[in-house]
């Protein structure tokens, strides 16, 4: 599984990039916002090395390759995926529209509005979007504004998506975070079975 890239630019499209690692020239979705951040690293280095953060979609008639500026964005569009109804497409489509900063601030405001301004999503796709996500970003951290703790906030998210994988709600999850102290991510998905359980 490739979990992430470091190459340069081949050619760059708002929400496509030929990213060239290697020697080999891969093609990659991106969202709007990832396009205007490897557009304007390589505006001022064109042959500087950048790195993706990859999510590989793996199906009978495709392999899809979708690259992320940063891993916040990585972790959205792998939860907006999960959710029914929800594709690659329209994940990307979010992503492009809105920051996963100012996503999250939507889903917390419960603003169906504003989430109906993403190309492909209707009132009811948007209202089964906020209910999926509620509890969601609460203890999704900007790894960007806890600089302090780096690894104790990386190792709660990594918790976190494992403890959704097993099929928790984001809610309840969040709801037994609160109670745990411990700082090791192993420890913190223990601690949480016992108290989800």
């Amino acid at each position: 599984m490739i979990a992430g890239m470091i190459g340069t630019i081949h050619k760059l499209e708002p929400t496509f990039v030929e990213f060239e690692v290697g020697g080999l020239i891969y093609g990659v979705h991106i969202s709007t916002n990832t396009s205007y951040t490897l557009n304007a690293k390589q505006n001022q280095d064109p042959n500087a090395k950048q790195k993706l953060f990859i999510a590989q979609i793996i199906r009978e008639d495709a392999h899809l390759l979708f690259g992320f500026g940063e891993e916040l964005e990585k972790i959205t569009f792998l939860r907006l995926i999960k959710i029914n109804g929800v594709g690659p497409k329209v994940a990307i489509a979010i992503l492009s529209t809105y920051t996963p900063k100012t996503f999250s601030q939507i889903i917390q405001d419960k603003d169906i509005k504003a989430l109906q301004r993403v190309p492909g999503i209707g009132a009811k796709g948007a209202g089964k979007i906020m209910v999926d996500l509620a509890g969601f970003f609460n203890e999704l951290i900007n790894l960007g504004e806890h600089k302090e703790m780096p690894e104790q906030n990386s190792a709660r998210n990594e918790a976190f998506m494992a403890l959704e994988s097993l099929g928790f709600k984001s809610a309840e999850i969040s709801k037994v975070f609160k109670s745990i102290q411990s700082q090791n991510t192993q420890e913190i998905i223990k601690e949480a079975l016992k108290l989800l359980r």
